[in-house]
Parts: structure tokens; C-alpha cells; sequence
């Protein structure tokens, strides 16, 4: 068995330990959290020791093999350095850091150490992404024009409120390093790198230190286009996320509220049997496993087979540098 412990018991912790519990040959063994209350309720329901502090949890659980680093993106680097310093592999929320530099110490700890990372992005795992991936890594589109990237969100000012961390520079991001990362990875995984970025940033609605809107345009090193549009700042609720390519031979479009469905596609390799079928395939199940039980059960696998992960420390580097770039090359300059 392959023994996880989880740092930072919030929202995002539920599906980890929901992933471990319904991985084969895994096994949620410690929590740790600075909430007292939290993980008295924690252990309760899970029946597994917990602890206030990480470097307890890691000298009085020496067994464990992953840690699941869960807490406010500020204190992964310092945690991460930590467990691999105590030789844990480890699974790292997006985003992996907040800086580059930060990221490229966590990567000379692991190799130091020879442990394994990986970096949360679970929406590779969707059906209607892995089926988009397919057919570009087939060239079925041809040669692309541009591709296209949305993420019109809402969060409330009472969502940044719930935690004071929320929404700062120093602790969380704004809508970039927050929402919008998974599908900033999604463009670098199905349309490669990004060598030139032209953005404009601002915080129109949410008080918060971290941009709630982003607008941008892309040059991939392939020679094609792309936009970016990212908000927190739709009314009410959310409204779309999705992810389109536009190709000599086809064009299509993921999206829904979150990018599962196929709302588009036509490709002139395929008939129109063949996409009506493809379509229905989705719309039968456009969720899936849940992308970060994929990701539980690579790392699993990847510990069994010594083998990298399959999204790696690099590719949380490069979504974070595309946020980077935006932001610095987004936002407004002061004239002294």
C-alpha cells in the first residue's frame, strides 16, 4: 500500500481524501491542519491520526509515502521543501507556487532527495479534453489559425471574505493563478508553448489585492494565435468555461459552465456519423473519473513503475509562468 497524508484541510482536501479512499492500494493515513475544530471532525469521520503541526505528522509518521500539500498557495513552497526533505513524494494543488524561483526550489529538493512531484491539474483528465487531445495529437485539424480560452466566473466578495488569505498577493492570486490556470495549462498541453504574451489585467469589482479580470492574446511557438479571457466578475453565478481550436481542417469547441461538453465539432476526416457518435459518447459521461483520483492513481503507479508522473513539476512551471507573464505584462505601469 501506498500511504497518503494531506496538508491543509479545506475545501479542497475532500477530494483528495475521496480520491486515496477509492484508489486501489492506497491508503489515507494522517491529516494535518491548523484548525483544531476542523480536525476533530476530520478524525472523527475518518478515523485517522491528525496533527496541528507538519513536522510532527512527519517525524511520528514516518511510513508515509505522498504528502498532498492542500493549504493557501503561499506556504507550498516552504511545505514542500519540507516533506521532500523528509523524503515524501509529493502532490501539489495548483498553483504549484507563487513564483518561479519558489518552484525551481522545490524541484532541487526532490531531485536532492529522489522523490517524486506532481502538480494538480485535473481537468486533463475530462473525456471531451482527452478525445480534443487525441485528435490534435492525430493533426486532424490541421494547421491551426487560433485557439481560444474562457473562463467567465463569478465569485462573490463574500467568497474572498470567508478567509483573509484570499485574493492577496502574497498568500492566493486573483483570477489567473486561481481559476484560470487549469485552462492555462490545457492551451500549453494541447497547442504547446507560448513564446510571446500580450495582456491587460485589472480589478474591476471584487476588493482584493489580485486582478478579478484578464483579458490577453497569445503567440504559440507553432505560429498560432490565441485569446484568453478570465473573470471572477460574472453576475451571479458562473457562466462558461471553455476551451475552441480553429484548424484548416476543422474547428471545435469544449465548454459548458465547465469545459465537459462538446458544443461544437466538425472535422473534415470525420463523418457525421462519427461525430453525432462522438458527441453522445461525452454527453453519456462528461465528467469521468474524477480528475484528481487520476491523478492519486498515477502517482501510485508512478511510485510502483519509477517512472516521472504524468503531469510533472515542469508542466506546473510552465502554467504558472503564463499566469506570470499575463499579470506582469498586464498590468497597469506607474510612472514615477
Amino acid at each position: 500500500m501506498i500511504h497518503f497524508a494531506i496538508i491543509g484541510c479545506g475545501h479542497i482536501a475532500n477530494k483528495h481524501i475521496e480520491s486515496i479512499n477509492g484508489t486501489d492500494g492506497a491508503v489515507l493515513t494522517a491529516l494535518c491542519d491548523n484548525n483544531p475544530q476542523r480536525l476533530l471532525e476530520l478524525e472523527e469521520k475518518w478515523n485517522v491520526p491528525v496533527y496541528l503541526n507538519m513536522d510532527e505528522m512527519l517525524q511520528q509518521c514516518p511510513h508515509i509515502d505522498v504528502v498532498c500539500i492542500c493549504t493557501p498557495s503561499g506556504l507550498h513552497t516552504s511545505m514542500a521543501i519540507a516533506a521532500a526533505k523528509a523524503k515524501k513524494h509529493l502532490i501539489i494543488e495548483k498553483p504549484v507556487t507563487l513564483t518561479l524561483e519558489d518552484v525551481d526550489r522545490i524541484a532541487a529538493a526532490a531531485e536532492e532527495n529522489g522523490v517524486l512531484v506532481t502538480v494538480v491539474h485535473p481537468n486533463r483528465y475530462r473525456p471531451a479534453i482527452r478525445q480534443l487531445k487525441h485528435a490534435l495529437d492525430q493533426g486532424m485539424f490541421g494547421k491551426l489559425s487560433h485557439v481560444n480560452a474562457t473562463v467567465r466566473w463569478n465569485r462573490s466578495q463574500a467568497y474572498y471574505d470567508q478567509a483573509p488569505w484570499r485574493g492577496t498577493k502574497a498568500m492566493d492570486g486573483g483570477v489567473l493563478m486561481n481559476q484560470a490556470i487549469h485552462s492555462l495549462d490545457l492551451l500549453i498541453w494541447l497547442f504547446g508553448p507560448v513564446k510571446e504574451v500580450k495582456s491587460l489585467v485589472d480589478t474591476r469589482f471584487r476588493k482584493i489585492e489580485s486582478e478579478d479580470v484578464a483579458v490577453a492574446v497569445l503567440r504559440f511557438e507553432s505560429g498560432h494565435l490565441g485569446v484568453v479571457e478570465a473573470c471572477t466578475t460574472v453576475y451571479e453565478q458562473n457562466l462558461e468555461e471553455s476551451i475552441a481550436v480553429f484548424g484548416e481542417h476543422g474547428y471545435a469547441e469544449i465548454g459548458g459552465r465547465t469545459a465537459n461538453w462538446i458544443k461544437q465539432w466538425n472535422c473534415s476526416s470525420m463523418t457525421k456519423e462519427e461525430t453525432e457518435m462522438l458527441i453522445s459518447e461525452i454527453e453519456r459521461d462528461p465528467f469521468g473519473k474524477p480528475g484528481h483520483q487520476c491523478i492519486i492513481e498515477d502517482m501510485v503507479e508512478a511510485i510502483r513503475d519509477h517512472r516521472p508522473p504524468a503531469i510533472t513539476l515542469q508542466d506546473g512551471r510552465n502554467a504558472l509562468k503564463l499566469v506570470i507573464d499575463m499579470v506582469e505584462n498586464g498590468s497597469p505601469q506607474v510612472v514615477m
